[in-house]
């Protein structure tokens, strides 16, 4: 089973230890920085951040990060939607179901609206990042022609 759970000074540490792999490191921002990029939004945006550690069962195996645009702030399009702006799954977890059923579970949680309803989620990856592009294409993302700082776009819409 995996959950979303948010993070505490009992896990933090645990958190900014989680590692891609060497060769995906490219591709992502650290947790650090992401979670110092969300205590920023906490201080300055109207909507903090949505940042969670992904468990499963009893075990961190990831991190996910999430945002809520209006329309006005949305920079792909015209109708307000959610972001995915950070997911990884730890080196060690890799493989084994894991950010197939963390990202079924994101979207699912963002067609909640914990922040505002939305028409879409949006996310974006590096273009030689083949993994995450079959993960997000086999879960209905789909490519919406933008390239964004050198990634492709994908939407989903909820």
């Amino acid at each position: 089973m995996i959950e979303f759970q948010p993070i505490t000074w009992n896990n933090f540490e645990e958190c900014i230890q989680l590692q891609l792999t060497k060769s995906q490191r490219s591709y992502l921002a650290s947790n650090v920085y992401s979670l110092a990029q969300s205590y920023v939004a906490l201080l300055n945006d109207k909507l903090p951040a949505l940042t969670f550690v992904i468990y499963h069962h009893e075990t961190m195996v990831g991190f996910i990060m999430m945002a809520y645009d209006t329309a006005e702030e949305n920079e792909y399009g015209d109708e307000p939607c959610y972001h995915i702006l950070r997911f990884m799954i730890d080196e060690r977890y890799q493989k084994k179901g894991y950010g197939t059923k963390a990202m079924k579970k994101a979207v699912a949680y963002l067609k909640t609206f914990p922040q505002g309803v939305a028409s879409s989620i949006y996310i974006s990856y590096a273009p030689e990042n083949i993994v995450a592009r079959h993960l997000y294409l086999n879960l209905g993302f789909v490519e919406t022609g933008i390239i964004s700082e050198g990634e492709i776009v994908a939407k989903i819409t909820i």
